[in-house]
């Protein structure tokens, strides 16, 4: 564990089962932490990281293999690294913000350590044991072979058409900088993990046993739930089950798919800071 100034403002790596997690850290006050989505990495929170700051002490970072962030060879699970990434900064409790892939990373962690979490508010949410239907969109399937067969170029633009720009749109109607963001973001992930996803196409990681899904009503605390319209169904079927189950509250943010804190950061962070304005 580090010792830390409330008001400090930091950057830095916390050594975590071989791997080198990457973290910044700024502002005083309650903590908060902010984890980003599989397609993208702490960047994705550029419009959030300081705004936040403003009245809380807010921590993002890149999960092990995204961003600056190292992978190792052995069994992890994102889940795990954020227990370990908190003890090294010595956070006892803390408010979480979490997108998509992070958001069931923060879903398992409340889980297993309950009393580390003060709320949690999870974005284009997606959750373990969800019984995922049907056959994946083409574009998905083209994605996880680009992704096995090392044409990262070609699995950075798919991940960005998939995820930032969404399926409900045309290619007229999409934010071209949120899509170059994402797709930049997207390739310097890949290139982190091309040895480590040529079998499957994606990290593997430990699942939860039982997983979320078995037990969302062990979920105590506050929580708010966040989609864009133009998100898939499926994401926007996980909001309503987990304000059935949690009681969470939902949102959703109009005109935007995957990366609703990307497209409407002002709408984005207003719906936030009431939230927790009411802890």
């Amino acid at each position: 564990m580090i010792e830390l100034n409330r008001s400090s403002s930091l950057s830095g790596y916390a050594d975590i089962k071989e791997a080198r997690i990457y973290y910044e850290m700024a502002g005083k006050g309650q903590d908060l932490v902010l984890m980003h989505a599989g397609c993208t990495d702490r960047r994705m929170w550029d419009g959030q990281f300081s705004v936040f700051a403003q009245d809380y002490r807010v921590l993002r970072y890149d999960m092990r293999g995204y961003g600056n962030s190292t992978l190792a060879p052995d069994p992890f699970s994102n889940r795990d690294d954020l227990y370990h990434l908190l003890e090294f900064l010595g956070i006892q409790r803390s408010h979480f913000i979490a997108c998509s892939m992070g958001s069931l990373a923060v879903t398992d962690f409340a889980l297993e350590h309950s009393e580390k979490v003060k709320s949690l508010v999870l974005v284009s949410p997606a959750l373990s044991g969800y019984p995922y239907d049907g056959q994946p969109p083409q574009a998905v399937l083209d994605l996880i072979t680009a992704r096995k067969t090392g044409d990262l170029q070609r699995a950075a633009e798919l991940q960005s058409q998939i995820w930032a720009d969404g399926f409900k749109r045309s290619s007229d109607q999409v934010n071209t900088q949120v899509h170059e963001l994402v797709r930049q973001m997207s390739l310097d992930a890949l290139n982190n993990q091309i040895d480590a996803i040529r079998e499957t196409g994606f990290l593997m990681e430990e699942p939860l046993q039982p997983p979320a899904m078995d037990r969302l009503e062990q979920i105590t605390v506050p929580a708010l739930t966040i989609a864009g319209n133009l998100d898939d169904d499926t994401v926007i079927a996980i909001a309503d089950l987990l304000a059935t189950r949690v009681g969470a509250r939902k949102a959703i943010i109009h005109g935007t798919a995957h990366l609703p804190n990307m497209e409407k950061p002002d709408e984005f962070n207003q719906i936030i800071l009431e939230f927790l304005r009411q802890m």
